[in-house]
């Protein structure tokens, strides 16, 4: 592999002038032109030495080691490039720029400033020219070709806004020798600041704003989003990317220092240098003066002098060669405004991180790194820190300000340490720059901004909505934030104005949800507990949540299941923000009717150890016997049972019986426990016992005429009849469990049923039967997006693809009913799971592994106290006959022993990480 050059570098850049153009105008002579076009840029770079590191579209980004070698370079490329006899349709002109210095190169491609600012010095040429920075012309000015020579061309000012940059152009013979002049900010009339640091990343925002303006039909561009976002930035970006569309220039027109909307004409008037005549009013001088130009107005931080509005419709009515971009935490709400909302950064996911020189590409990531590099010169990132970076970020949720008030503490603190920090973030992110606003110089300040804009009663609700986690719709605002009736803001109204303030966002259009950013909620909430009435509030939060939970129980077994599912999975934050205040509050009772009405979305869902948890700690806070309890036990005994817990599951299920016998508990309650105590029996082999359970459980389920506790009922009886050999009665119960499933059109059920049979099919052999009915069921599953039991289908599938001779199937299914098995912490399958896995271990003769898994899985059985069929057993025994031979015996026992000791995650990761390196 080439290594690329390291340390200082000198970048070669090119592009194509007015490529865009050359392809509508003709693509196939285009193609044909930028072949050649590749090949004699690819002569010339490789023939001094240089690298080129990516290519897009027509652009080439060249590395060099050494400077004069890049120039010799750029000069044979645009000698070849100027001689070449192009096609009349496709004239290529090329332009070249070259900047020296450092930059990170991490996979094969570069990062920095550095590059960024190669990239603004090619934007400002033009095709056949050759443009050199100071730090190029420093390095190569005696040693140019032969013949060759550096004109000045001045310090110009490029569109990164970030300082002047002393501009030089290559000369030579067979190069042209005059250019219209550089497209430079020094071009357009303009007051665009000189900023402190590149705009990092943001390519996409850039290029939709400035877009806007260029409309004719658009004529103000407003950018709204919360303190912090990068507003600022991005419009002076924007603005500057803009300069050659506007003859009159582009003025910025700072507006941070006034709260007085009658200072705005002045202000407005200060930046363009107009003065006021005698005896007229300054605003009519001002209309004068843009009456006729054709130009470009950023006012920065409108929403402090937002009752200003109406003068930027009238300058806009009156002057029609005026547009204006304006930043402001709030619209103008004036006609043919149009808003774009800047979001926050782009973030990595901490739990899923792509490899390293994947991350630096990230916007988030980026900026912290650079604005780390400032702090302390020293800092890179690397596969130790990376982690934390992401956390930051993530936990920041990209918010630049954020972002960069953290990483600037990176001077004391490593990325952990800061990540530790952050259980405060308000308290924590303070110390930006001392040129900065006060408002941007905590991340507190700038939230304060925004707060302040909005009136007493807004205030009011604004703190009321950070009861809501992960976002609210406008239902549930109305029940809790002002159930009372007690504020004077129409909550509709109110809503608007503090989404209209940039501190409350809205999502969807049609059912629209409105979220805060976690740092925006964490200063609400300081609000809501200094203006009092808090526990009410989120008494009240609890209670609708609830209700929504309870009404969606009922939902979880009808047609409209997917519905609600989704529903519920928007709603799980705030589900879980209520259990956890109930469990701490005085109303324990509350959260253990939530938690007991949740555990079917938890089950569906997958979340047993969620559920479980939440589950045990509600029946902890309140021990009183109740219905609630009840039903809070059968969640509980359900769980337990589905992940192998049998011996919680018989205490739950005795301790809901001796509730039913002495409180009005529900008969489907006390057949589902009945039912819970014939599973344990007959996950431990006693099957006579089982046998009398479930009969008992169906008897009660037919006399209350709970049709879907008498289809369980019935399937499990259908696999305790196939167990026992009475294939027959086995046949009875399975058909019409599954008819009933079918008829109540409860897709769950009937996926469950569909498993039940299809299992007994590969258990008498017949894998095609058996693979059907466990295909219909995991499609069943995956449709709905139902983890919970998708697991027992895939590993029956596997036992199929087995029984028909198709290893590589086979892996890959209990591969995936492993792996699920591990998130679901489902002890049971996850058994069967590592058997089958040992099974294709020993039809590739990997003896050892076979013993080690069959050990794992033969502990795990044991702990769960589950005894396994005969049946199943001669589905395993040829492979481990097979295996036995291979190792002696004290070999084979040594491995099963090992299997026995590795535990539940430690066997499924062996299998796991083994099964990538041996399939």
């Amino acid at each position: 592999m080439t290594l690329l050059p390291t340390g200082t570098v000198t970048f070669l850049f090119t592009d194509v002038e007015g490529s865009t153009k050359l392809w509508e105008r003709d693509p196939r002579a285009m193609s044909q032109a930028l072949s050649r076009h590749d090949e004699l840029l690819r002569n010339a770079v490789e023939a001094y030495g240089g690298f080129a590191f990516k290519t897009v579209g027509d652009a080439f980004y060249v590395a060099f080691s050494n400077a004069p070698q890049a120039v010799e370079a750029a000069l044979d490329a645009q000698k070849s490039l100027l001689s070449e006899e192009w096609e009349k349709a496709c004239p290529l002109r090329v332009r070249i720029a070259l900047n020296t210095g450092t930059a990170e190169e991490r996979g094969g491609d570069y990062f920095g400033p550095t590059l960024n600012r190669v990239a603004r010095l090619l934007s400002a040429g033009h095709g056949g020219q050759i443009l050199l920075s100071h730090s190029t012309q420093e390095l190569v000015h005696d040693e140019l070709p032969l013949g060759a020579g550096l004109r000045d061309l001045g310090v110009r000012r490029l569109k990164d806004l970030f300082g002047p940059e002393h501009v030089f152009q290559l000369t030579a013979p067979e190069l042209p020798a005059s250019f219209p002049p550089l497209k430079t900010l020094d071009v357009r009339l303009n007051n665009l600041p000189i900023q402190p640091t590149p705009l990092l990343g943001r390519e996409r925002e850039v290029a939709e704003i400035s877009a806007l303006p260029r409309r004719t039909d658009v004529r103000l561009v407003t950018l709204t989003g919360p303190g912090g976002t990068g507003k600022t930035r991005l419009a002076l970006q924007s603005a500057a990317e803009l300069i050659d569309e506007f003859e009159d220039g582009v003025f910025f027109v700072a507006l941070t220092s006034i709260s007085d909307p009658e200072l705005v004409t002045s202000t407005v008037a200060g930046a363009l240098s107009v003065s006021e005549s005698a005896g007229r009013a300054l605003k009519e001088d001002l209309k004068d003066f843009l009456g006729d130009k054709e130009l470009l107005l950023l006012l920065d931080n409108f929403e402090q002098v937002v009752d200003a509005a109406p003068l930027v419709g009238e300058l806009l009515s009156v002057c029609p060669g005026l547009k204006a971009l304006v930043t402001s935490r709030t619209l103008l709400r004036i006609y043919g405004e149009h808003e774009y909302a800047v979001s926050p950064l782009e973030l990595a996911d901490p739990r899923h991180l792509p490899p390293i020189e994947r991350l630096r590409h990230y916007e988030a990531i980026g900026l912290f790194v650079e604005r780390a590099r400032a702090a302390k010169a020293d800092f890179s990132l690397t596969n130790e820190n990376a982690p934390a970076v992401a956390e930051i970020c993530a936990r920041l949720e990209g918010l630049p300000l954020a972002i960069e008030l953290a990483a600037a503490r990176i001077k004391l603190l490593s990325p952990q340490a800061i990540c530790s920090r952050l259980g405060d973030p308000l308290k924590f992110l303070t110390g930006g720059a001392r040129d900065l606003p006060e408002r941007q110089r905590t991340l507190r300040g700038a939230i304060a901004w925004s707060h302040a804009l909005l009136s007493e009663d807004e205030q009011v609700l604004f703190a009321r909505l950070s009861v809501f986690s992960g976002g609210c719709a406008l239902e549930a605002v109305e029940a809790v934030c002002d159930a009372k009736g007690d504020l004077s803001v129409d909550i509709f109204e109110g809503i608007s104005s503090v989404v209209d303030k940039s501190i409350l966002r809205q999502e969807g259009s049609e059912e629209p949800r409105f979220v805060m950013l976690e740092i925006i909620r964490e200063y609400a909430r300081e609000r809501l507990e200094a203006g009092g009435g808090a526990e009410e509030i989120r008494r009240l939060h609890a209670a609708h949540f609830l209700a929504l939970a309870e009404q969606g129980e009922s939902r979880l077994r009808e047609p409209e299941e997917a519905t609600w599912l989704e529903r519920l999975d928007i709603e799980h934050d705030n589900m879980r923000a209520a259990l956890s205040w109930t469990l701490q509050s005085e109303e324990p009772e509350l959260g253990l009717r939530l938690a007991g009405t949740l555990w079917r979305f938890w089950w569906m869902r997958g979340h047993y150890s969620e559920g479980r948890r939440w589950l045990e700690e509600a029946l902890a806070r309140d021990g009183r016997a109740s219905a609630a309890r009840a039903k809070a036990l059968e969640a509980v005994g359900w769980l337990a049972d589905d992940q192998g817990d049998i011996d919680r599951a018989v205490a739950a299920a005795e301790e809901g019986l001796r509730i039913s016998a002495r409180a009005e508990i529900q008969s489907s309650v006390t057949a589902s426990f009945i039912r819970m105590l014939g599973s344990a029996a007959y996950v431990r082999g006693d099957h006579e016992q089982a046998a009398q359970l479930f009969e008992e459980s169906l008897t009660l389920s037919r006399e209350v005429g709970d049709e879907w506790s008498v289809a369980s009922s019935l399937l499990q009886l259908g696999n305790v009849s196939g167990d026992r050999g009475d294939y027959e009665e086995a046949r009875k119960f399975y058909e019409e469990g599954l008819a009933l499933a079918r008829k109540l059109d409860d897709k769950a059920l009937l996926a469950s049923a569909l498993i039940s049979v299809g299992a007994e099919f590969l258990l008498q052999g017949d894998h095609n039967r058996g693979a059907m009915l466990n295909e219909e069921a995991a499609a069943l599953y995956r449709e709905r997006g139902n983890r919970g039991h998708l697991q027992y289908a895939l590993d029956n599938l596997g036992w199929a693809a087995l029984m028909r001779g198709d290893h590589e199937q086979a892996v890959a299914l209990h591969r995936e009913s492993l792996a699920l098995s591990r998130q679901l912490g489902d002890k049971l399958v996850g058994a069967e799971a590592l058997e089958g896995l040992a099974c294709s271990a020993s039809a590739r003769g990997e003896a050892d592994r076979v013993s080690r898994l069959f050990g794992a899985a033969e502990a795990l059985r044991e702990a769960v106290g589950y005894q396994q069929e005969p049946r199943e057993r001669a589905l395993r025994e040829p492979y481990l006959a097979a295996a036995r031979p291979r190792l002696t015996e004290a070999r084979w026992d040594a491995a099963w022993a090992e299997g026995r000791r590795l535990g539940f995650e430690e066997s499924i990761a062996y299998a796991l990480e083994n099964e990538k390196l041996t399939s």
